[in-house]
């Protein structure tokens, strides 16, 4: 099984790619359609403030073993 990531639009059911993509011509399978929640107001600045620490060394390198289980 493979899989193929396109950003499209859809318009009155006809699905384009976006940009210089191109989509087969023929093809069968299952579309996921990802749409952000719907928000009622927007999310107010510092909700979480002084509810947690960035550490130093956030922009640090990870380590070789961990860069391995993202890399493969």
């Amino acid at each position: 099984m493979s899989y193929l990531t396109v950003e499209v639009e859809i318009d009155h059911g006809r699905v384009s790619a976006k940009g210089a993509e191109t989509l087969p011509e023929k093809a069968s399978g299952l579309l996921t359609i990802l749409n952000p929640p719907a928000l009622s107001q927007p999310r107010p600045i510092g909700l979480a403030k002084g509810q947690f620490t960035v550490p130093e060394d956030f922009n640090a390198p990870l380590p070789e073993d961990v860069l391995r289980t993202f890399e493969g």
